[in-house]
């Protein structure tokens, strides 16, 4: 297992390359030596610590055990600890970090990994997760404290410790507190007629969400009763991945046809991500991607904060941010409205350190998001927030229901007068990094060395930048804005059509995934016209860039 920017991720089970108590030791001396190295005042600020409910009863590991050993590791060293006395969100650990002004903070999950998967995930002082240097000096300090200190395993120790203290009741009132400046039509949420299912997938979701829609006066919405308790087995799903679409909500649809609920909220097991799916009139379910959630999240809460903030000063200093393989949508708004859009690196690491900055120059941070159904709509947690997130998508809804429209017909009227932005999203699974490497200089060499394609397929490429190497032809230096990375494979084609389409590995999973976008200006565009022609254009980067049989790529499953 090697330390990154994402900390770690990985199956559990004994040996170096897995997660077990041994790993969660080393790496958690590591941490706190490099931690004692920034930080002098480390040890009166302590850390926070908290998991979910994963647990993988052959090895023995489980995230409990894990997050009480880690705690075990700081409190040997005089050091405080907040570790949460129960299972919370994912995105708790930044919320208290920020809020108790912590040096640092820890999450044991795997999120939406399989089951035997786990992991484990840092913050840094900022509230944001770590990104470059601390990673490499993490790594680094952990390669120098491997073997277990004095009475490393023994995590009894913490149980009378004045160093140990558990900050649930305190945070999880403070965090509901905070949420409800997010609340824009509190009578309207009262009286609403919509109907909400809630799934959170085996995961920590539930008792989270409920509090969410109860700080907006909401009717708790219905719970899928097979998923609404932890169950680290996720007995129902093939993989608890709410991204992967309509075979993880067949049981949410299921209760809401029953219910005559209109509208399924979805969090993955570590509720740091949100899906949402409407039933249309057809009687069909729509499941909306990263891409279109993001859109009328990001024009509600634009909608919403300009409700309360008329004057054009304020708008100069507002801000939103989204990853580079995400849609443009923020940034045709931000251009109509005139606030500023800015994108970042891949991931909520880069887009929670951004925010940051901006936030401490004195900007107005209203929104991120990522196309992999991340949200961060309370910039109060600097990371993607799906308890937020659900509560805020529901009062959209029922917001929107006053005015005789759903979420579908609210994302058409966006496309209509912003520009229709059609999006498509997938990925090939290949465990050979060998295989890997080849694609990627095989693109980079196409018709001879060093030189990229100039086409794909009746496709002509109108720019490319390569995030692996630092080259960008739109730059007049040639060299890319956006930070690179030699360590994971990143190119982004523009096409002449006014498509763009990016392909790149994942840091987390065996993938190659590529993210394509045709935009158009408002108004003049056919949607379904758009959407042919998107097709097409990654059909042609199937068939002449990712080329499955030659490399014997093995499709994303239906």
């Amino acid at each position: 297992m090697e330390f990154g920017t994402a900390g770690l991720r990985a199956a559990m089970g004994a040996g170096i390359s897995h997660m077990n108590s041994l790993t969660i030791i080393q790496t958690t001396q590591g941490f706190c030596r490099y931690l004692e190295k920034q930080f002098s005042d480390l040890k009166q600020r302590g850390v926070v610590i908290s998991f979910d409910a994963r647990a993988h009863p052959p090895s023995g590991g489980n995230s409990r055990r894990f997050a009480r050993l880690a705690a075990t590791t700081f409190i040997s060293q005089g050091i405080p600890v907040y570790l949460f006395s129960n299972i919370t969100p994912t995105p708790f650990v930044p919320y208290t970090v920020a809020h108790l002004k912590l040096c640092a903070g820890i999450m044991i999950t795997a999120s939406h990994n399989p089951k035997q998967d786990n992991g484990y995930k840092v913050y840094w002082e900022n509230g944001a997760q770590i990104i470059s240097p601390h990673d490499k000096g993490i790594s680094q300090a952990i390669e120098e404290n491997l073997e277990p200190w004095p009475q490393a395993w023994d995590d009894s120790l913490i149980d009378g410790s004045p160093l140990l203290h558990d900050p649930s009741s305190p945070i999880n009132k403070d965090y509901f507190e905070d949420l409800k400046k997010y609340c824009f039509h509190r009578s309207v949420n009262k009286e609403t007629k919509v109907k909400f299912v809630h799934t959170s997938v085996h995961g920590v979701g539930h008792d989270f969400v409920q509090s969410a829609f109860k700080a907006f006066d909401f009717v708790p919405p219905e719970a899928v009763p097979e998923q609404k308790d932890p169950d680290p087995e996720f007995p129902t799903v093939k993989y608890p991945n709410p991204e992967e679409g309509k075979g993880v909500l067949t049981l949410s649809f299921a209760l809401a046809d029953k219910t005559k609920a209109k509208v399924v909220l979805a969090n993955d097991p570590d509720a740091d991500r949100l899906a949402v799916a409407e039933k249309q009139d057809s009687g069909e379910w729509r499941v909306f991607s990263g891409n279109e959630l993001g859109a009328l999240l990001g024009w509600w809460l634009f909608t919403s904060w300009k409700g309360k903030n008329q004057s054009h000063s304020a708008l100069k200093d507002t801000y939103m941010l989204s990853s580079t393989v995400s849609s443009k949508i923020l940034q045709a708004i931000a251009l109509k409205e005139g606030f500023h859009f800015e994108e970042t690196l891949t991931g909520f690491k880069w887009m929670g350190n951004r925010a940051k900055q901006l936030i401490d120059q004195g900007k107005n941070v209203l929104f991120a998001f990522e196309e992999a159904i991340g949200y961060m709509c309370c910039p109060f947690v600097l990371d993607k927030d799906g308890v937020s997130a659900a509560v805020i998508s529901a009062e959209l809804a029922s917001f929107l229901a006053t005015k005789n429209l759903s979420l579908s017909q609210q994302l058409k009227a966006i496309y209509v007068e912003y520009g229709y932005h059609i999006t498509k999203a997938s990925y090939f699974i290949c465990h050979d990094q060998v295989t890997i490497k080849k694609l990627f200089e095989n693109l980079r060499n196409y018709d001879g060395k060093n030189n990229y394609p100039k086409a794909c397929g009746r496709f002509e490429i109108s720019g490319i930048r390569d995030l692996t190497t630092g080259y960008d032809d739109s730059q007049p230096d040639k060299k890319a804005v956006l930070p690179t990375s030699k360590s994971s494979q990143m190119i982004t084609f523009m096409f002449a059509n006014g498509g763009v389409a990016t392909i790149r590995t994942s840091g987390t999973e065996p993938k190659i995934k590529y993210y394509s976008e045709l935009r158009a200006p408002p108004g003049t565009s056919d949607p379904e016209q758009l959407r042919k022609e998107l097709n097409e254009l990654v059909s042609a980067i199937e068939e002449h860039f990712f080329q499955p049989q030659k490399y014997n790529l093995q499709r994303k499953a239906e």
